[in-house]
């Protein structure tokens, strides 16, 4: 896993890119620190901002960043402080966000849209669920892909489909006017790349959720970007939606990173919509699953997602970072014809983007994972132990 870990971190024009995220230090207190990578190395900009938070609520955040990392000291080498931490060994990497809401679109693209509604249909029974696909992909007569969600065509299709019976509560967020926007964990929950992310003992069935992270400070504004795997359960959310955060929110089932690149000369939201993201998993049991797809397929741009999530009815004063939907969907049968995949414990999941780096993790199960302890309530203690509350 190192050595993917390593070789997958970086965007492939780091030199050029305003990459921020957190370590954790070590000695007494230690505790997490905002970084900046500067060449090989992350550097610790603290002084700059306590919290992540912070940082990204700033109007400068990039050039002040840029700034603040031409002299601020050194906590060790990129490549040190990865060795360091799948084994949780100060110095290492944790999650770049801290105080934001992790908050999620989900069905925002044609595929996952498809294989929601095979859930939906078969009640989490992924024996059923090869010949329910055919099913509905005859219903749908290859419509969904081109469709803009909330328009008048949509809305056509959406009577169509309901005389057909063929209607669903994942179509209604996928091609009506409301993105279905949930939580997938709380503040400080989520975990870095390297370590390991956690699947329900439970579970028979589930899956990587690759996506692209949108960073958002307390305005609503977009200001950067990273990766992200929203963790799912899919015999638990095909049981019922109204289980959506069983099947979603457990220990580890949230990372993101590598880091957080910030908009900046050369890196803006269009970059985001023209993203390529590919997924790896390897398994221990030789088991290799490869895919790709653009954030060009996306049924709803990220401005859209992020005007409906913050406004005059909602806001967020940490600001948050928002998932903004998954392209993949992976059906290739792991096990027995027709079962389709699930994780086993062990995986490596890669998920890679040119201009993000890349997010490694491991899969176990959550109740062999160490437990969340480390909350907002310890993160204020913390800084103020170490003198970084003003």
């Amino acid at each position: 896993m190192l050595e993917t870990l390593i070789a997958a971190c970086l965007p492939e024009d780091h030199d050029r890119a305003t990459m921020v995220g957190r370590v954790w230090l070590a000695g007494q207190p230690g505790g997490p620190a905002i970084v900046a990578l500067r060449g090989d190395d992350l550097v610790d900009i603290s002084s700059l901002a306590a919290t992540m938070s912070d940082l990204l609520d700033r109007t400068d955040a990039a050039t002040a960043v840029q700034a603040a990392a031409r002299t601020a000291p050194v906590i060790g080498t990129l490549k040190s402080i990865l060795a360091n931490t799948p084994a949780m060994q100060a110095p290492y990497l944790l999650a770049p966000c801290d105080l934001q809401a992790v908050k999620a679109a989900g069905v925002t693209f044609a595929d996952s849209l498809i294989e929601r509604v095979i859930e939906e249909q078969i009640r989490g029974d992924a024996s059923r669920a090869e010949a329910v696909r055919a099913e509905i992909a005859t219903a749908l007569g290859g419509e969904i892909s081109r469709i803009k969600p909330g328009s008048p065509e949509a809305m056509r299709l959406r009577e169509t489909l309901m005389k057909r019976g063929a209607w669903s509560q994942y179509l209604e967020v996928g091609i009506g006017p409301d993105a279905e926007v949930f939580t997938k964990c709380q503040p400080m929950a989520s975990v870095g790349t390297g370590a390991s992310v956690g699947i329900h003992p439970e579970s028979t069935w589930n899956n990587p959720e690759p996506e692209v992270v949108l960073a958002i400070d307390s305005r609503g504004q977009i200001v950067g970007a990273a990766l992200g795997n929203d963790v799912n359960l899919r015999d638990v959310e095909g049981r019922s939606a109204l289980l959506l955060g069983r099947a979603k929110d457990n220990n580890a089932s949230c990372a993101i990173g590598p880091f957080i690149r910030l908009f900046d000369a050369g890196f803006s939201l269009d970059d985001v919509r023209k993203a390529e993201v590919s997924l790896v998993i390897a398994g221990q049991d030789n088991f290799r699953l490869e895919a790709s797809s653009l954030m060009s397929k996306i049924s709803r741009d990220p401005l859209d997602l992020a005007a409906q999530t913050f406004g005059s009815s909602h806001q967020y004063p940490d600001g948050a970072m928002l998932f903004t939907g998954t392209m993949f969907a992976p059906i290739q049968d792991r096990g027995a014809p027709g079962m389709g995949f699930t994780h086993k414990p062990g995986d490596i999941v890669t998920i890679r983007s040119p201009k993000l780096g890349g997010l490694v993790n491991k899969v176990d199960l959550c109740d062999r994972l160490p437990p969340w302890t480390f909350g907002t309530g310890a993160l204020m203690r913390n800084l103020a132990r170490r003198g970084l509350l003003r």
